[in-house]
């Protein structure tokens, strides 16, 4: 038996912009527009129609399995096709092309309040939602302590949900879906409007659901720490089209990469970054060329952990803003900051205000375990602020090196730096009878 789950083939969705599906109030207004139906087909065969220069394909071409026991990311820019995708899969749309199997139960957490009525209390939408998935009274009675437990809500059981607030029906929702053991989770960014301790309490729940109990999520979040942290692979969406499937530290290079405003990159190492559209600079004023060498003065991307690393930062009309500092910031691709070195902690000899168009920031040895990393430049006046700063200036990347000179290197998993120290051992002072 196959471990494989969901199979995406060449899935596509066509949306037609301006034109809207007809509502009907009545059974009556149904009938009549079914029977009127092939009348305005055949009006409309010899008409050049205006849709169809106004068609839109949401997804195009889509294809991806996910095993049992997975945790797949969906990840992309707005309007990339994770939410169309969601609902394909969810069956609350049907695809334009293509097909899409799923064995098993699905559970999805699309919008705030979905599969919820209004008018019932959140006791009686527990059992609505489990009737749904289609579980028995006594499979839900089991879960219903765990799942009232979970949310939190329990004072406003029997409140009917139209009273309740986004951030009560989100804990509700997520925990009536995982708890209700469906085979397949669906979650979209609907978390968000939880708080910090309620997102944290909803990823280990997932982790559990797809590491413990072997069941399959599918997860989209503009987060991507909660990403990196939960997913095994990760499915990248461009404009509608499936731009990368694959392990989720190379996805999410790749998504960062799309999005990051900076420059042109002319050649390794060295990057343009006069291109960039910021309003708010002084027009005297702007960090407009990045330059990273190596130990041998070679313009690179990459670098060995603990090799030195030399920038070089070109500013136009520095000397004009008196005090001004220079700072470059280095953080992960989750936007974590891991370091911030700056000329006013440890000024240059030669003061800020009488410095040439170009700082150099010289880095003995660079102290990330191997991966991929971002660097910021940012130019700030005490008692001002930020007057310029360009996010994600440059990529870097570290590589294994053999610092300790023991063979053994630190990888992602021993942290995000290594420490040059060294160890001592002291044996036990022999007594006057030992001797």
């Amino acid at each position: 038996m196959s471990d494989t789950v969901i199979t995406v083939d060449k899935l596509s969705k066509l949306y037609r912009i301006g034109t809207a599906a007809q509502r009907h109030d009545s059974l009556r207004e149904l009938i009549m527009s079914a029977a009127a139906a092939p009348l305005r087909r055949l009006r409309r065969l010899g008409e050049a129609s205006a849709a169809d220069a106004e068609a839109f394909w949401a997804l195009k071409d889509v294809s991806f399995e996910v095993k049992r026991g997975e945790v797949l990311g969906i990840i992309g820019r707005n309007g990339a096709g994770k939410s169309t995708l969601l609902k394909i899969l969810s069956r609350i749309v049907e695809p334009t092309e293509g097909r899409v199997r799923m064995r098993g139960r699905v559970a999805s957490l699309l919008e705030v309040g979905t599969g919820f009525h209004p008018e019932l209390t959140g006791r009686e939408n527990i059992y609505l939602n489990g009737a749904i998935l289609g579980m028995k009274k006594a499979e839900i009675d089991r879960k219903f302590d765990e799942i009232v437990a979970f949310s939190e809500i329990e004072k406003f059981l029997d409140t009917p949900v139209k009273r309740y607030s986004s951030g009560m029906y989100v804990r509700l929702a997520f925990a009536v879906a995982a708890h209700l053991e469906p085979e397949i989770l669906i979650c979209d960014e609907v978390l968000a409007v939880g708080d910090a301790a309620f997102q944290k309490k909803c990823l280990g729940k997932m982790q559990e659901v797809s590491r413990g109990q072997g069941r399959t999520v599918l997860f989209v979040s503009h987060n991507m720490a909660a990403v990196q942290s939960l997913c095994g692979s990760v499915v990248l969406l461009r404009n509608g089209v499936g731009d990368y499937y694959g392990p989720t530290r190379l996805a999410i290079e790749r998504y960062l990469a799309g999005t990051s405003p900076r420059g042109l990159n002319t050649s390794p190492g060295q990057f343009d970054l006069t291109r960039r559209e910021n309003p708010c600079l002084p027009q005297s004023l702007i960090v407009h060329r990045l330059t990273v060498t190596d130990s041998t003065g070679r313009p690179t991307e990459c670098v060995g952990m603990g090799q030195p690393l030399t920038l070089s930062i070109d500013v136009r009309g520095m000397s004009q803003f008196r005090g001004a500092q220079i700072g470059v910031i280095f953080k992960t691709l989750t936007e974590q900051w891991l370091a911030n070195f700056n000329t006013g902690m440890k000024p240059p000899p030669v003061g800020p205000r009488s410095l040439a168009e170009r700082v150099i920031l010289r880095i003995p040895a660079i102290p990330f375990v191997p991966g991929s990393y971002w660097i910021d430049i940012s130019v700030a006046q005490k008692g001002v602020g930020r007057l310029d700063y360009v996010d994600r200036a440059a990529p870097l990347q570290v590589v294994d090196h053999d610092v300790y000179g023991s063979g053994y290197s630190p990888g992602s998993g021993d942290g995000v730096v290594y420490l040059d120290a060294d160890w001592e051992i002291v044996g036990e002072q022999p007594t006057a009878t030992q001797s």
